[in-house]
Protein backbone atom coordinates (compact mmCIF):
# COMPACT_ATOMS: atom_id res chain seq x y z
CA UNK A 1 0.00 0.00 0.00
CA UNK A 2 1.20 3.51 -0.70
CA UNK A 3 2.12 5.19 2.53
CA UNK A 4 4.06 8.38 3.24
CA UNK A 5 7.45 8.19 4.80
CA UNK A 6 8.27 10.06 8.00
CA UNK A 7 10.40 12.53 6.09
CA UNK A 8 7.54 13.30 3.75
CA UNK A 9 5.17 13.92 6.63
CA UNK A 10 7.64 16.25 8.32
CA UNK A 11 8.15 18.21 5.09
CA UNK A 12 4.43 18.51 4.47
CA UNK A 13 3.80 20.21 7.83
CA UNK A 14 5.93 23.25 7.01
CA UNK A 15 3.47 25.01 4.68
CA UNK A 16 0.42 22.73 4.74
CA UNK A 17 -2.31 25.12 3.62
CA UNK A 18 -0.20 26.63 0.88
CA UNK A 19 0.42 23.12 -0.42
CA UNK A 20 -3.28 22.23 -0.13
CA UNK A 21 -4.17 25.37 -2.11
CA UNK A 22 -1.66 24.41 -4.80
CA UNK A 23 -3.24 20.96 -5.12
CA UNK A 24 -6.65 22.66 -5.36
CA UNK A 25 -5.25 24.73 -8.24
CA UNK A 26 -4.17 21.51 -9.97
CA UNK A 27 -7.69 20.06 -9.78
CA UNK A 28 -9.02 23.43 -10.93
CA UNK A 29 -6.74 23.38 -13.98
CA UNK A 30 -7.46 19.84 -15.07
CA UNK A 31 -11.24 20.07 -14.51
CA UNK A 32 -11.41 23.41 -16.33
CA UNK A 33 -9.58 21.82 -19.25
CA UNK A 34 -11.91 18.84 -19.06
CA UNK A 35 -15.10 20.91 -18.94
CA UNK A 36 -14.12 23.82 -21.20
CA UNK A 37 -15.87 22.34 -24.27
CA UNK A 38 -19.19 22.43 -22.37
CA UNK A 39 -19.41 26.21 -22.65
CA UNK A 40 -17.95 26.19 -26.18
CA UNK A 41 -19.68 23.14 -27.65
CA UNK A 42 -21.69 24.91 -30.34
CA UNK A 43 -18.91 27.12 -31.78
CA UNK A 44 -16.42 24.22 -31.75
CA UNK A 45 -18.90 21.99 -33.56
CA UNK A 46 -19.51 24.73 -36.15
CA UNK A 47 -15.80 25.38 -36.71
CA UNK A 48 -14.89 21.69 -37.03
CA UNK A 49 -18.00 20.93 -39.11
CA UNK A 50 -19.51 18.26 -36.87
CA UNK A 51 -22.81 17.65 -35.03
CA UNK A 52 -23.51 18.71 -31.46
CA UNK A 53 -23.78 15.09 -30.36
CA UNK A 54 -20.44 14.17 -31.96
CA UNK A 55 -18.81 17.22 -30.38
CA UNK A 56 -19.88 15.75 -27.03
CA UNK A 57 -17.07 13.21 -27.55
CA UNK A 58 -14.71 15.97 -26.42
CA UNK A 59 -16.13 15.34 -22.94
CA UNK A 60 -16.81 11.59 -23.03
CA UNK A 61 -13.55 10.39 -24.66
CA UNK A 62 -11.05 11.91 -22.19
CA UNK A 63 -13.32 10.98 -19.30
CA UNK A 64 -13.43 7.34 -20.40
CA UNK A 65 -9.65 7.22 -20.81
CA UNK A 66 -9.16 8.91 -17.42
CA UNK A 67 -11.08 6.00 -15.88
CA UNK A 68 -8.45 3.66 -17.31
CA UNK A 69 -5.45 5.86 -16.57
CA UNK A 70 -6.27 6.62 -12.91
CA UNK A 71 -5.47 3.13 -11.50
CA UNK A 72 -2.69 2.59 -14.04
CA UNK A 73 -0.89 5.77 -12.93
CA UNK A 74 -1.09 4.71 -9.26
CA UNK A 75 0.26 1.22 -10.05
CA UNK A 76 2.89 2.30 -12.60
CA UNK A 77 4.21 5.18 -10.49
CA UNK A 78 5.51 2.71 -7.91
CA UNK A 79 7.56 4.49 -5.27
CA UNK A 80 8.06 7.64 -7.32
CA UNK A 81 7.71 10.92 -5.44
CA UNK A 82 4.11 12.13 -5.88
CA UNK A 83 5.33 15.72 -6.29
CA UNK A 84 7.24 14.72 -9.44
CA UNK A 85 4.20 12.94 -10.85
CA UNK A 86 1.92 15.95 -10.30
CA UNK A 87 4.42 18.33 -11.89
CA UNK A 88 4.93 16.04 -14.88
CA UNK A 89 1.19 15.72 -15.44
CA UNK A 90 0.73 19.49 -15.24
CA UNK A 91 3.42 19.87 -17.92
CA UNK A 92 1.51 17.46 -20.16
CA UNK A 93 -1.66 19.45 -19.49
CA UNK A 94 0.01 22.55 -20.93
CA UNK A 95 0.86 20.61 -24.11
CA UNK A 96 -2.68 19.19 -24.35
CA UNK A 97 -4.25 22.65 -24.18
CA UNK A 98 -1.90 24.02 -26.85
CA UNK A 99 -2.73 21.07 -29.13
CA UNK A 100 -6.45 21.63 -28.57
CA UNK A 101 -6.17 25.33 -29.40
CA UNK A 102 -4.44 24.48 -32.70
CA UNK A 103 -6.78 21.62 -33.70
CA UNK A 104 -7.62 21.87 -37.44
CA UNK A 105 -10.08 18.96 -37.43
CA UNK A 106 -12.21 16.81 -35.12
CA UNK A 107 -9.64 14.00 -35.35
CA UNK A 108 -6.87 16.31 -34.12
CA UNK A 109 -9.14 17.63 -31.41
CA UNK A 110 -9.92 14.14 -30.10
CA UNK A 111 -6.22 13.21 -30.15
CA UNK A 112 -5.48 16.22 -27.95
CA UNK A 113 -8.34 15.26 -25.66
CA UNK A 114 -6.82 11.77 -25.23
CA UNK A 115 -3.81 13.47 -23.64
CA UNK A 116 -6.22 15.46 -21.46
CA UNK A 117 -7.70 12.15 -20.32
CA UNK A 118 -4.29 10.89 -19.22
CA UNK A 119 -3.69 14.08 -17.21
CA UNK A 120 -7.16 13.91 -15.68
CA UNK A 121 -6.79 10.35 -14.48
CA UNK A 122 -3.34 10.91 -13.02
CA UNK A 123 -3.92 14.26 -11.34
CA UNK A 124 -7.25 13.24 -9.78
CA UNK A 125 -5.89 9.90 -8.56
CA UNK A 126 -2.86 11.46 -6.86
CA UNK A 127 -4.42 14.74 -5.66
CA UNK A 128 -7.65 13.28 -4.28
CA UNK A 129 -5.97 11.47 -1.39
CA UNK A 130 -3.31 14.05 -0.48
CA UNK A 131 -5.26 15.85 2.25
CA UNK A 132 -4.25 13.29 4.88
CA UNK A 133 -0.58 13.76 3.93
CA UNK A 134 -0.56 17.55 4.02
CA UNK A 135 -2.56 18.53 7.13
CA UNK A 136 -3.24 17.18 10.66
CA UNK A 137 -6.06 14.68 11.11
CA UNK A 138 -8.59 17.17 12.48
CA UNK A 139 -8.23 19.36 9.35
CA UNK A 140 -8.57 16.64 6.69
CA UNK A 141 -12.24 17.47 6.00
CA UNK A 142 -11.50 21.13 5.26
CA UNK A 143 -8.40 20.26 3.22
CA UNK A 144 -10.42 17.78 1.15
CA UNK A 145 -13.04 20.48 0.54
CA UNK A 146 -10.32 22.86 -0.68
CA UNK A 147 -8.77 20.26 -2.98
CA UNK A 148 -12.14 19.37 -4.45
CA UNK A 149 -13.10 23.03 -4.30
CA UNK A 150 -10.93 23.24 -7.40
CA UNK A 151 -13.63 21.24 -9.15
CA UNK A 152 -16.36 23.67 -8.12
CA UNK A 153 -14.15 26.69 -8.81
CA UNK A 154 -13.61 25.36 -12.32
CA UNK A 155 -17.34 25.77 -12.83
CA UNK A 156 -17.31 29.27 -11.33
CA UNK A 157 -14.25 30.74 -13.01
CA UNK A 158 -12.92 28.27 -15.55
CA UNK A 159 -15.87 27.20 -17.67
CA UNK A 160 -17.78 30.53 -17.64
CA UNK A 161 -14.66 32.61 -18.33
CA UNK A 162 -13.72 30.18 -21.07
CA UNK A 163 -17.18 30.64 -22.56
CA UNK A 164 -16.84 34.42 -22.32
CA UNK A 165 -13.40 34.38 -23.97
CA UNK A 166 -14.77 32.06 -26.63
CA UNK A 167 -17.73 34.35 -27.33
CA UNK A 168 -15.56 37.45 -27.68
CA UNK A 169 -12.26 36.14 -29.06
CA UNK A 170 -12.92 32.59 -30.25
CA UNK A 171 -12.68 29.17 -28.63
CA UNK A 172 -9.05 28.69 -29.70
CA UNK A 173 -7.93 31.59 -27.53
CA UNK A 174 -9.89 30.10 -24.62
CA UNK A 175 -7.78 26.92 -24.77
CA UNK A 176 -4.61 28.98 -25.30
CA UNK A 177 -5.42 30.86 -22.10
CA UNK A 178 -5.88 27.53 -20.32
CA UNK A 179 -2.41 26.45 -21.45
CA UNK A 180 -0.95 29.59 -19.89
CA UNK A 181 -2.83 29.04 -16.62
CA UNK A 182 -1.71 25.41 -16.45
CA UNK A 183 1.89 26.58 -16.83
CA UNK A 184 1.48 29.01 -13.94
CA UNK A 185 0.00 26.27 -11.74
CA UNK A 186 3.00 24.08 -12.60
CA UNK A 187 5.31 26.86 -11.42
CA UNK A 188 3.37 27.14 -8.13
CA UNK A 189 3.71 23.39 -7.56
CA UNK A 190 7.44 23.49 -8.14
CA UNK A 191 7.66 26.28 -5.56
CA UNK A 192 5.43 25.08 -2.70
CA UNK A 193 4.62 21.36 -2.90
CA UNK A 194 6.89 19.35 -0.57
CA UNK A 195 8.53 16.07 -1.46
CA UNK A 196 5.90 13.31 -1.24
CA UNK A 197 7.72 9.96 -1.38
CA UNK A 198 5.89 6.71 -0.66
CA UNK A 199 7.11 3.71 1.31
CA UNK A 200 5.73 1.20 -1.23
CA UNK A 201 3.57 1.10 -4.33
CA UNK A 202 0.01 -0.13 -4.80
CA UNK A 203 -0.45 -3.53 -6.43
CA UNK A 204 -3.11 -5.14 -8.60
CA UNK A 205 -3.91 -7.49 -5.70
CA UNK A 206 -4.66 -4.54 -3.40
CA UNK A 207 -6.98 -3.05 -6.02
CA UNK A 208 -8.77 -6.41 -6.24
CA UNK A 209 -9.15 -6.50 -2.45
CA UNK A 210 -10.72 -3.06 -2.37
CA UNK A 211 -13.08 -3.91 -5.22
CA UNK A 212 -14.53 -6.54 -2.86
CA UNK A 213 -15.08 -3.96 -0.13
CA UNK A 214 -18.89 -3.75 0.10
CA UNK A 215 -19.00 -0.18 1.38
CA UNK A 216 -16.63 0.92 -1.35
CA UNK A 217 -18.78 -0.88 -3.93
CA UNK A 218 -21.81 1.13 -2.79
CA UNK A 219 -19.86 4.36 -3.14
CA UNK A 220 -18.76 3.46 -6.66
CA UNK A 221 -22.34 2.63 -7.72
CA UNK A 222 -23.55 5.96 -6.33
CA UNK A 223 -20.73 7.73 -8.14
CA UNK A 224 -21.72 6.17 -11.46
CA UNK A 225 -25.41 7.00 -11.05
CA UNK A 226 -25.00 10.60 -9.86
CA UNK A 227 -22.24 11.59 -12.25
CA UNK A 228 -23.69 9.92 -15.35
CA UNK A 229 -27.12 11.42 -14.71
CA UNK A 230 -25.62 14.87 -14.25
CA UNK A 231 -23.48 14.83 -17.39
CA UNK A 232 -26.30 13.55 -19.57
CA UNK A 233 -27.73 17.02 -19.18
CA UNK A 234 -24.79 19.25 -18.27
CA UNK A 235 -22.80 18.39 -21.42
CA UNK A 236 -25.64 20.02 -23.35
CA UNK A 237 -26.41 22.83 -20.91
CA UNK A 238 -25.69 25.49 -23.55
CA UNK A 239 -28.27 24.22 -26.07
CA UNK A 240 -30.64 23.54 -23.15
CA UNK A 241 -30.49 27.15 -21.97
CA UNK A 242 -30.73 28.46 -25.52
CA UNK A 243 -33.60 26.35 -26.81
CA UNK A 244 -35.61 25.47 -23.68
CA UNK A 245 -35.17 28.53 -21.47
CA UNK A 246 -34.87 30.94 -24.40
CA UNK A 247 -31.67 32.75 -23.36
CA UNK A 248 -29.53 34.59 -25.89
CA UNK A 249 -25.99 33.28 -26.44
CA UNK A 250 -24.34 36.26 -24.71
CA UNK A 251 -25.94 35.25 -21.39
CA UNK A 252 -24.43 31.74 -21.28
CA UNK A 253 -21.13 32.79 -19.66
CA UNK A 254 -22.86 34.77 -16.92
CA UNK A 255 -25.34 31.95 -16.26
CA UNK A 256 -22.57 29.37 -15.95
CA UNK A 257 -20.72 31.73 -13.62
CA UNK A 258 -23.79 31.89 -11.35
CA UNK A 259 -24.09 28.09 -11.56
CA UNK A 260 -20.47 27.79 -10.44
CA UNK A 261 -20.93 30.11 -7.46
CA UNK A 262 -23.77 27.89 -6.31
CA UNK A 263 -21.48 24.91 -6.88
CA UNK A 264 -18.76 26.30 -4.60
CA UNK A 265 -21.36 26.87 -1.89
CA UNK A 266 -22.57 23.29 -2.33
CA UNK A 267 -19.00 21.98 -2.15
CA UNK A 268 -18.24 23.56 1.22
CA UNK A 269 -21.69 22.80 2.65
CA UNK A 270 -21.17 19.15 1.75
CA UNK A 271 -17.63 19.22 3.10
CA UNK A 272 -18.87 20.45 6.47
CA UNK A 273 -21.69 17.92 6.75
CA UNK A 274 -20.26 14.88 4.97
CA UNK A 275 -17.80 13.88 7.70
CA UNK A 276 -20.57 13.46 10.30
CA UNK A 277 -23.64 12.45 8.27
CA UNK A 278 -22.27 11.07 5.02
CA UNK A 279 -25.32 9.06 3.94
CA UNK A 280 -27.76 11.89 4.73
CA UNK A 281 -25.52 14.29 2.84
CA UNK A 282 -25.56 12.10 -0.26
CA UNK A 283 -29.34 11.65 0.02
CA UNK A 284 -29.81 15.43 -0.12
CA UNK A 285 -27.50 15.65 -3.14
CA UNK A 286 -29.36 12.87 -4.97
CA UNK A 287 -32.69 14.56 -4.26
CA UNK A 288 -31.37 17.83 -5.68
CA UNK A 289 -30.13 16.13 -8.84
CA UNK A 290 -33.52 14.45 -9.27
CA UNK A 291 -35.39 17.73 -8.89
CA UNK A 292 -33.17 19.47 -11.47
CA UNK A 293 -34.49 17.71 -14.63
CA UNK A 294 -38.02 17.62 -13.20
CA UNK A 295 -37.99 21.40 -12.68
CA UNK A 296 -36.45 22.03 -16.11
CA UNK A 297 -39.33 20.04 -17.61
CA UNK A 298 -41.97 21.95 -15.62
CA UNK A 299 -40.77 25.53 -15.07
CA UNK A 300 -37.54 25.75 -17.07
CA UNK A 301 -39.14 27.14 -20.22
CA UNK A 302 -38.68 30.76 -19.11
CA UNK A 303 -35.74 32.99 -18.25
CA UNK A 304 -36.58 33.15 -14.55
CA UNK A 305 -37.46 29.47 -14.25
CA UNK A 306 -34.39 28.31 -16.16
CA UNK A 307 -32.08 30.59 -14.17
CA UNK A 308 -33.44 29.48 -10.77
CA UNK A 309 -33.23 25.80 -11.70
CA UNK A 310 -29.64 26.28 -12.89
CA UNK A 311 -28.68 27.76 -9.49
CA UNK A 312 -30.34 24.90 -7.61
CA UNK A 313 -28.56 22.47 -9.90
CA UNK A 314 -25.18 24.03 -9.10
CA UNK A 315 -25.86 23.87 -5.35
CA UNK A 316 -26.75 20.17 -5.56
CA UNK A 317 -23.96 19.03 -7.86
CA UNK A 318 -21.35 21.14 -6.06
CA UNK A 319 -21.39 18.68 -3.16
CA UNK A 320 -20.99 15.53 -5.26
CA UNK A 321 -17.17 15.36 -5.42
CA UNK A 322 -16.41 16.00 -1.75
CA UNK A 323 -19.45 14.04 -0.53
CA UNK A 324 -18.52 10.91 -2.48
CA UNK A 325 -14.80 11.27 -1.70
CA UNK A 326 -15.63 11.41 2.02
CA UNK A 327 -17.57 8.17 1.61
CA UNK A 328 -14.57 6.57 -0.13
CA UNK A 329 -12.10 7.60 2.58
CA UNK A 330 -14.41 6.19 5.28
CA UNK A 331 -14.88 2.98 3.28
CA UNK A 332 -11.12 2.36 2.89
CA UNK A 333 -9.22 4.36 5.54
CA UNK A 334 -6.11 2.21 5.13
CA UNK A 335 -6.02 2.38 1.33
CA UNK A 336 -6.96 5.95 0.47
CA UNK A 337 -4.86 6.22 -2.70
CA UNK A 338 -6.34 3.00 -4.09
CA UNK A 339 -9.88 4.05 -3.16
CA UNK A 340 -9.26 7.43 -4.77
CA UNK A 341 -8.02 5.84 -8.00
CA UNK A 342 -11.09 3.60 -8.18
CA UNK A 343 -13.35 6.56 -7.39
CA UNK A 344 -11.71 8.68 -10.08
CA UNK A 345 -12.02 5.83 -12.55
CA UNK A 346 -15.75 5.30 -11.95
CA UNK A 347 -16.35 9.08 -11.75
CA UNK A 348 -14.92 9.49 -15.23
CA UNK A 349 -16.76 6.47 -16.55
CA UNK A 350 -19.87 8.29 -15.32
CA UNK A 351 -18.82 11.42 -17.23
CA UNK A 352 -18.14 9.38 -20.37
CA UNK A 353 -21.36 7.37 -20.09
CA UNK A 354 -23.46 10.43 -19.38
CA UNK A 355 -21.96 12.53 -22.18
CA UNK A 356 -22.14 9.67 -24.70
CA UNK A 357 -25.67 8.57 -23.79
CA UNK A 358 -26.82 12.19 -23.62
CA UNK A 359 -25.40 12.84 -27.09
CA UNK A 360 -27.21 9.84 -28.53
CA UNK A 361 -30.51 10.83 -26.89
CA UNK A 362 -30.18 14.51 -27.87
CA UNK A 363 -29.41 13.66 -31.51
CA UNK A 364 -32.15 11.01 -31.70
CA UNK A 365 -34.96 12.12 -29.37
CA UNK A 366 -34.17 15.68 -28.26
CA UNK A 367 -33.36 17.53 -25.07
CA UNK A 368 -36.63 16.73 -23.27
CA UNK A 369 -36.10 12.96 -23.50
CA UNK A 370 -32.57 13.47 -22.20
CA UNK A 371 -33.92 15.24 -19.11
CA UNK A 372 -36.23 12.31 -18.36
CA UNK A 373 -33.36 9.82 -18.63
CA UNK A 374 -31.14 11.89 -16.31
CA UNK A 375 -33.97 12.06 -13.78
CA UNK A 376 -34.21 8.28 -13.82
CA UNK A 377 -30.54 7.88 -12.88
CA UNK A 378 -30.91 10.35 -10.02
CA UNK A 379 -34.05 8.57 -8.78
CA UNK A 380 -32.20 5.25 -8.49
CA UNK A 381 -29.36 6.99 -6.61
CA UNK A 382 -31.89 8.58 -4.24
CA UNK A 383 -33.46 5.20 -3.44
CA UNK A 384 -30.02 3.73 -2.76
CA UNK A 385 -28.91 6.56 -0.46
CA UNK A 386 -32.24 6.48 1.36
CA UNK A 387 -31.81 2.74 1.94
CA UNK A 388 -28.25 3.25 3.23
CA UNK A 389 -29.37 6.00 5.59
CA UNK A 390 -32.23 3.86 6.92
CA UNK A 391 -29.88 0.92 7.52
CA UNK A 392 -27.41 3.16 9.35
CA UNK A 393 -30.22 4.60 11.49
CA UNK A 394 -31.35 1.10 12.47
CA UNK A 395 -27.79 0.08 13.31
CA UNK A 396 -27.32 3.17 15.49
CA UNK A 397 -30.65 2.53 17.25
CA UNK A 398 -29.70 -1.10 17.92
CA UNK A 399 -26.36 0.02 19.33
CA UNK A 400 -28.02 2.55 21.63
CA UNK A 401 -30.49 -0.05 22.91
CA UNK A 402 -27.68 -2.53 23.52
CA UNK A 403 -25.70 0.11 25.39
CA UNK A 404 -28.74 1.03 27.50
CA UNK A 405 -29.38 -2.62 28.37
CA UNK A 406 -25.75 -3.14 29.32
CA UNK A 407 -25.79 -0.02 31.45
Amino acid sequence: MSTPSTAAAETAVRNPWLAVTAVGLATFSVVTTEMLPVGLLTPIADTLDTSTGTAGLMISLPALLAALFAPLVVIASGGMDRRRILCGLLGLLVIANIATALAPSMGWMLAARILVGFCMGGIWAIAGGLASRLVPGHAIGLATSIIFGGVAAASVLGVPLGALIGDFAGWRLAFGSMALLSGLVLAVHLAVIPSLPVASSATVRQFDEQLRNRKLQVGLILTLLLVAGHFMVFTFVRPLLLSVSGFDAQWIGALLFAYGIAGIAGNFLAGIGAARRTALNLTAIALGLLLTPVLFLTVGDSHIGGGVVLLAWGLAYGGVSVGLMTWMMKAAPGAVEIATALYVGVFNIGIALGSWAGGKVVDGLGLTANLWLAGGFAAVALLLTFGIGLAEHRTDATGRRAGSTTG
